[in-house]
């Protein structure tokens, strides 16, 4: 899988107009030949793909084209860090908020509570997240001046709280509306009907039997939905200066920078497939009915 999302990217990239060095100022025909050679852009395309392939393997993605001084080892080093902590933190906010939202709304299905939790799901479906991130820079940040505007500073937890607020917003009402739609398909079983006749309370039948059923559709969501979150918005780390991985990708793809990209791609492919593998593994644990097959 990791080899062909390469392959693909790879010759998708060399086939869109334009070149890593089409935007620099016109260099004389030798200069040109220099630079082509030095970064074996003067070879047959099929020998550019095997000496990639080559340096994959031997855990070299390549010099980065437009930030010499860089390897792209280096900069997904620098960046991907950044983008595993604003998506670790956004993912345990969007399952807590998502996941009360859901039970309250199950809990209380066709009454008020269900109905201003849906409300609040459609509108984190519908609202893009950069105009989520604005309206909080202008309330909590410049109206109120709680919060930082925009920065990172080492990741310190002001300048984190509205990146994930604004990245987690539309998370977390997807997975609310899965949770309760889940949880009320599973209040309707015979095991939660036993449950009640035996003097459970509500809150006990839906902890203690409903919820662990309930929580497959989020499992299988959660693959992408992670991915998704650990390398970052791309509009949310632009417009909160965030130097995450995500702000790379679009730079490296508007620049033509080949191996950068490449880099990106490779780094979130293996992600998925990861955290994939870990949702198979997490399902088998909360279903039973797949821990024989």
């Amino acid at each position: 899988m990791l080899w062909l999302i390469l392959t693909l990217t790879f010759f998708l990239l060399r086939a869109a107009p334009g070149g890593p060095f089409d935007q620099e100022r016109e260099l004389p025909p030798e200069v040109e030949q220099l630079v082509a050679q030095k970064y074996q852009l003067d070879q047959p395309l099929h020998q550019q793909y095997a000496n990639y392939l080559k340096s994959v393997l031997s855990g070299d993605l390549g010099p980065s084209f437009q930030y010499a001084d860089h390897s792209v080892n280096q900069l997904i080093g620098l960046s991907l860090p950044v983008s595993l902590q604003i998506g670790f933190c956004a993912l345990i906010f969007s399952l807590f908020c998502g996941l009360l939202l859901g039970i309250i709304a199950a809990s209380y299905a066709d009454r008020w509570p269900d109905l201003v939790a849906m409300i609040v799901a459609v509108i984190g479906i519908s609202t893009p997240n950069f105009v989520i991130a604005r309206l909080l820079i202008l309330w909590l940040a410049v109206h109120w001046q709680w919060l930082p505007v925009a920065g990172w500073q080492g990741g310190d937890w002001p300048y984190l709280v509205l990146p994930v607020i604004a990245l987690s917003f539309p998370y977390i009402a997807a997975i609310a509306r899965l949770v309760r739609g889940a949880l009320l398909e599973v209040l309707q079983q015979p095991f939660v009907r036993t449950a009640q006749a035996k003097g459970l309370t509500r809150t006990e039948v839906v902890f203690k039997h409903a919820l662990q059923p309930a929580l497959l559709p989020v499992v299988s969501y959660l693959g992408p939905a992670a991915v998704g979150l650990m390398t970052g918005s791309v509009v949310i780390e632009q417009i909160f200066g965030i130097p995450g991985m995500g702000r790379y990708f679009v730079q490296g793809a508007l620049n033509r920078d080949y191996t950068l990209v490449l880099g990106v791609v490779l780094v979130m492919g293996l992600m998925m497939l990861l955290f994939n593998l870990l949702v198979d593994l997490l399902y088998r644990y909360l279903d039973p009915r797949v821990k024989g097959t």
